[in-house]
C-alpha cells in the first residue's frame, strides 16, 4: 500500500504529518551544524545532504519543502556560528555542503531547480562562508543510490545526512539503509515508514497476506496478529513500535523508532538512524523541544520497549513536561541498576553508548537523575566530584557510592557476603 504521489505541478498539499516532520528536520539541521562547528580549532567543515524524495520545493500554500528547508537552515546556522565565533574572538569557519536532490518525477525536479536557483544566488551574495554545490537526479531512489554513492565517494564526504521521506513503506530497502550506515563514519538517516499497511491487514485479520506484503522486511504477519489482544489505541503504538525497532535496530548503532503523533491514529514512523550516541542525544532533545510532535508508548526511563502491557508500566510518552517527570522518576532507579550491572563504575561516554538506544529521555533529565541520585557520584578525571548536572563531561566517571541507600538491586549473594563492609 503506497500513498498517492504528490502532484507538484498542480500544487501539492502540505499534510499535517509533513509539517511535523519539517519542524523537526529544520531544528535538527541547525543544531547539527552548530554542534559540529563548536571545536575552536576547526576552520572548515564539510558535509553532504541527500534528499532521496525531494519533491518540487514548495507546497500549494507556499511553505518550503525539505530541500529548501535544508538550504535555509544551513545559511542560518553558518551565520549564527560565525557570529558567535566572532564574539568569542575565534576565527571564522567555512562550511562546504554537497546537496543531492533526487525525485522520480521530472516535473518535480524542474520545479525544484527553479526554487533553489535564487536561494543559491542569495547565499553567494550574502553568506560567502557557506559553499553549496547542488546535484539533481531524476530516478527512483534505489536506482539513484548507486550514483549518489559515487558522488559522495568522489568528494570523500564522511559527514552525510539522508532524508528518505518515501511515499509508503517499500521504496527504500533495508539493505540500503545498512549500506549507508556502514559506508560513512558520520552518517545519519531520517526515514519515513508508513504503518498503514500493517493496520489494514490487522483489521482484516489476514496474517498470511500481511506476511507476503512485508516479507522484504522480515516481518511475519502471525507475529503481529497474535498480539491483537493488546490492541487498544495506545497498546497498538507500543506493539508496532517494538516490531519496527526489531526490524531496524540492526541497521545502525542508534535507532529512534518513534511515530509521528496523530490524535486520530498513528500512520507514520519518522525513524532516525545514527552511528554516534551524540546524534541520538541531540535528536532526543529536539523531540522534547517539540513536545507532542512524536509519540512513544512504553517505559520512559531506560529499556523503553521492555514493558508488560498487562501492567501500568507502559504509558503514552509525548516528550512533554508530564513525560519528562515520569522519565526522571524511572531514571532514578534505572541508572544505578545499569552502573551496578557494569560493576560499580563506568565512564560517562560508556554510559551514553549504553543508554541512547533504549531511552526517549532528555539529556538534562538523564544528568539530573545522576547528580540527584543518592546512590551515585560523578568523579572528574582529576579526582574531584561533580556537583551540578550541566557540568557532567564525557570523560567523567559515574560510580556507585560505598555508602548507598537501600536499593533492591543490591540484595544479591555477593552483597550479603560482604555484609556491612561497604558502610565504612
Amino acid at each position: 500500500m503506497t500513498r498517492k504521489q504528490y502532484e507538484w505541478p498542480d500544487g501539492a498539499k502540505l499534510e499535517d504529518h509533513s509539517k511535523r516532520k519539517h519542524k523537526i528536520l529544520r531544528e535538527y539541521v541547525f543544531d547539527y551544524l552548530t554542534v559540529r562547528c563548536k571545536l575552536p580549532q576547526r576552520e572548515r567543515f564539510r558535509l553532504a545532504i541527500v534528499d532521496g524524495f525531494a519533491g518540487g520545493g514548495r507546497y500549494q500554500c507556499g511553505s518550503p519543502g525539505s530541500p529548501l528547508i535544508f538550504i535555509e537552515e544551513l545559511k542560518r546556522a553558518v551565520e549564527a556560528v560565525n557570529t558567535h565565533r566572532t564574539v568569542q574572538g575565534l576565527g571564522i569557519i567555512e562550511v562546504e555542503c554537497l546537496l543531492i536532490f533526487n525525485d522520480a518525477s521530472l516535473d518535480a525536479v524542474e520545479l525544484l531547480k527553479g526554487h533553489v536557483a535564487p536561494m543559491q544566488a542569495d547565499i553567494a551574495a550574502t553568506c560567502p562562508r557557506l559553499h553549496l554545490r547542488v546535484e539533481y537526479l531524476n530516478e527512483f531512489f534505489e536506482v539513484a543510490y548507486t550514483r549518489i554513492k559515487g558522488l559522495l565517494e568522489q568528494g570523500r564526504y564522511k559527514n552525510v545526512l539522508f532524508n528518505l521521506d518515501q511515499c509508503g513503506d517499500s521504496h527504500v530497502n533495508r539493505e540500503t539503509i545498512i549500506d549507508i550506515m556502514r559506508s560513512y563514519a558520520s552518517a545519519e538517516i531520517f526515514y519515513t515508514f508508513m504503518i498503514s499497511s500493517l493496520l489494514a491487514f490487522l483489521k482484516k485479520d489476514q496474517p498470511d497476506q500481511l506476511t507476503k506484503r512485508l516479507d522484504y522486511l522480515g516481518i511475519k504477519g502471525t507475529d503481529i496478529t497474535s498480539r491483537n489482544d493488546l490492541m487498544s489505541k495506545n497498546d497498538w503504538l507500543g506493539t508496532a513500535e517494538k516490531m519496527v525497532f526489531e526490524v531496524f535496530h540492526r541497521c545502525a548503532p542508534f535507532v529512534s523508532p518513534f511515530s509521528i503523533n496523530n490524535p486520530d491514529g498513528w500512520r507514520y514512523w519518522f525513524i532516525h538512524f545514527a552511528n554516534a550516541c551524540r546524534a541520538r542525544q541531540v535528536y532526543n532533545n529536539i523531540l522534547h523541544d517539540n513536545a507532542t510532535l512524536q509519540a512513544h508508548f512504553g517505559r520512559s526511563g531506560l529499556n523503553m520497549l521492555s514493558y508488560d502491557p498487562r501492567d501500568d508500566e507502559g504509558r503514552l510518552y509525548l516528550f512533554d513536561n508530564n513525560g519528562r517527570a515520569s522519565a526522571k522518576e524511572q531514571l532514578m532507579g534505572d541508572i544505578p541498576r545499569l552502573v551496578s550491572d557494569a560493576g560499580d563504575a563506568m565512564s560517562v561516554m560508556e554510559f551514553y553508548e549504553s543508554i541512547y538506544n533504549i531511552t526517549p529521555a532528555h539529556a538534562d533529565d538523564v544528568h539530573a537523575a545522576i547528580i540527584e541520585n543518592p546512590d551515585l557520584e560523578v568523579i572528574t578525571p582529576a579526582g574531584g566530584e561533580r556537583r551540578k548536572a550541566n557540568t557532567i563531561a564525557a570523560d567523567d566517571i559515574i560510580k556507585v557510592k560505598n555508602q548507598r541507600s537501600f536499593f533492591p538491586m543490591f540484595l544479591s549473594a555477593s552483597s550479603n557476603r560482604k555484609g556491612i563492609k561497604g558502610k565504612n
